[in-house]
């Protein structure tokens, strides 16, 4: 019965990684799990994908706050709701405003409140979260009479002490200050460990309404994804159909035989069918004419670009110019590039010059739209030397001692350092914290281009550079 439930992707925040959170689901026997990382998607597709293996149902949603503060949490009936709530997040942190207190008219979505938020006249879908804490106030507050709209809400952020110590230091991190003056509003409650069911029905033995209510939302909550060789969410057809697709395709390639060969020779004829058949076959049509038209708009704006990888063994890609290397003059196998029993699609790298790049972008974006193109998010962890000197400075520890201790490399040599207690949990802590995700970045060269609009997967930041960037990698990206 746990509808809040905090991964590392709650940044600066969350200390388990989505597999921890389903590993301890696990251990305790629950059957059921809500992700709702902070203002943030990325741990979703991964949750769903291992759930699997954990015997637990995925539930979708997201922790929306203004800071520390707890606004309202939502849970994804389906794959609409889990839209919904990625398109209300994603407006706001584009535009960088508040996030109102007040959920819009979900449609897919169940919304749960803060028990000490005051919501008059909550809708069908809004529910009001008690706590373990709010237990003694539920006494006297109006709700008691409105049991019907109350579920459970205890938050799950941590496995250990040594967690929320770790949780603490994070958050002192994100807020530029030393931990013997963090703030009790921005740190989670100690007792924000998972609890097994029979615990969480004996501390709400009193309210049997609230427990059956939260079962109620847990059961009305699920979430699919497909995932793998199969699972292609690609922009499919490029014409709009199959047909229309490889018949582009096939005009494209006959032009491209007079520009690089004038009277073709048979062996090139029959290259290009036997390539034309098999991308027909694995329905790659639309991967080659998206390429075709990025190229095509730098060839127009005379962008110097170079085609390079494994794409340089098709007579296709050669034709269409997204590559300059001839395969028949240097006897490249096609097969290596695309074939039937390869896990792995089509790849084409292209690379442009720093100059032209953003130009290019804009391009793809504006050509493929805005909704479903977005940049690929990639996660900035922290490593040792730099949370250490982050918690070297959280502990109040002087730059000198900080230098000292990143000098220190094994755990042998820390006990045999006259380092102070301090600069020890400092070390120690910054070993523990090492690879935790610290923010969300851009990756280096990574578009998507999809078939659905990007918020049927993830909610988008708006970095610098004014582009809609996933809040998931190319590691999700590719499962």
């Amino acid at each position: 019965m746990h509808l809040n439930c905090h991964s590392y992707f709650s940044l600066r925040y969350g200390i388990m990684s989505p597999e921890d959170l389903l590993r301890e689901a696990k251990q305790k026997n629950i059957n059921a799990l809500a992700l709702t990382d902070i203002n943030n998607t990325s741990g979703v597709i991964d949750f769903v994908r291992l759930s699997g293996q954990y015997q637990v149902r995925p539930v979708a949603g997201i922790d929306f706050r203004n800071g520390a503060e707890q606004l309202f949490v939502a849970l994804a009936k389906n794959n609409a709701g889990f839209k919904e709530m990625n398109d209300h997040l994603s407006r706001y942190l584009h535009t960088g405003e508040k996030i109102p207190a007040r959920a819009p008219e979900f449609q897919n979505v169940f919304v749960i409140y803060p028990f000490e938020k005051d919501i008059p006249d909550p809708a069908p879908y809004e529910f009001i979260g008690v706590r373990p804490s709010d237990l003694n106030k539920l006494l006297f507050s109006k709700w008691r009479s409105r049991q019907d709209k109350l579920v459970v809400l205890s938050s799950v952020t941590f496995r250990t002490k040594k967690d929320f110590n770790a949780h603490r230091l994070l958050r002192a991190i994100d807020n530029n200050s030393l931990l013997s003056r963090l703030a009790l509003k921005e740190q989670a409650q100690p007792g924000e460990v998972m609890c097994t069911e029979a615990e969480t029905e004996r501390i709400f033995a009193g309210y049997p309404q609230l427990i059956h209510t939260t079962k109620m939302l847990l059961d009305g909550c699920g979430i699919e994804f497909e995932y793998g060789k199969f699972a292609n969410k690609n922009l499919r057809h490029y014409t709009g159909t199959a047909a229309g697709d490889i018949g582009l395709l096939r005009s494209e390639c006959a032009k491209g035989l007079q520009y690089r060969y004038g009277n073709a020779p048979s062996e090139v004829l029959q290259r290009m069918e036997k390539e034309l058949d098999i991308i027909t076959q694995m329905d790659f049509a639309s991967y080659f004419l998206i390429n075709w038209d990025i190229i095509k708009y730098a060839q127009f704006k005379d962008f110097y670009y170079v085609g390079r990888g494994s794409g340089a063994n098709s007579m296709v890609a050669y034709l269409l110019r997204i590559t300059d290397v001839d395969p028949i003059e240097l006897d490249l196998y096609f097969e290596r590039f695309i074939n039937p029993y390869r896990s792995n699609p089509p790849d084409f790298d292209i690379d442009f010059s720093w100059a032209d790049r953003d130009e290019m972008t804009q391009y793809i974006f504006d050509r493929f739209g805005h909704k479903r193109t977005a940049l690929l998010g990639t996660y900035s962890t922290f490593k040792h030397d730099a949370v250490l000197r982050e918690l070297g400075k959280v502990f109040g520890l002087p730059a000198g001692d900080i230098d000292r201790l990143q000098m220190i490399t094994t755990e042998k040599e820390l006990e045999k350092s006259d380092t102070d207690k301090m600069g020890v949990l400092a070390w120690r802590y910054g070993k523990y914290l090492n690879g935790t995700p610290s923010h969300i970045s851009i990756h280096a060269s990574g578009i998507i281009i999809s078939q659905e609009e990007i918020t049927n997967y993830s909610a988008t930041n708006l970095p610098p550079k004014g582009f809609p960037t996933t809040q998931f990698s190319m590691i999700e990206a590719e499962d």
